[in-house]
């Protein structure tokens, strides 16, 4: 089966089937371990080990994953569920970079950026302490810093906006 996937806004193409996992057209060695009672999956690509936390979002095929302390913003939608949905005008949502917001409860360790600093997609703003590990939080989109609503040192509620962008 073919998917899109988005991983912090680019696109990539992913195929799954009995012969192995395919990414962009390059076959891969793909070994998953879901060691019982732990939310962390461990994932072995070819050589190289990576420690993976999933957690599914709002929305069919939203995960946030952390993997290696992180943090991507992903969707995976087979294509025809993507191609149904790009038909159908169904993605359009709020126009403008979206803010970013505590995935977790957790603790503020620091603010990377200041108001009207300029942001590219995919840049760490804020580093969260959750579930014993720091957690750099990313934008999804370039913009400008609007507001910091984030402070070092102050714990968070899943959910709390921390860094408006526009």
């Amino acid at each position: 089966m073919k998917y899109v996937v988005g991983i912090n806004g680019e696109s990539r193409e992913i195929s799954v089937d009995a012969d192995g996992v395919r990414y962009e057209g390059e076959m891969l060695n793909v070994e998953l371990a879901d060691p019982e009672g732990s939310p962390v999956r461990v994932v072995k690509i070819g050589n190289e080990i990576y420690r993976a936390v999933v957690q599914k979002r709002e929305g069919r095929g939203s995960y946030t994953i952390w993997v290696n302390g992180h943090r991507f913003d992903v969707e995976a939608l087979d294509e025809r569920t993507r191609a149904i949905r790009e038909m159908s005008a169904a993605a359009e949502g709020p126009t403008g970079p979206a803010p970013v917001k505590a995935p977790m409860p957790g603790l503020i360790v620091s603010v990377n950026v200041q108001v009207g600093d300029e942001v590219e997609a995919g840049q760490g703003v804020v580093v969260m302490e959750a579930m014993k590990m720091e957690n750099e939080l990313r934008t999804t989109g370039a913009g400008r810093v609007k507001a910091i609503h984030a402070v070092p040192g102050a714990a968070v509620e899943k959910g709390s906006l921390l860094v408006e962008l526009e």
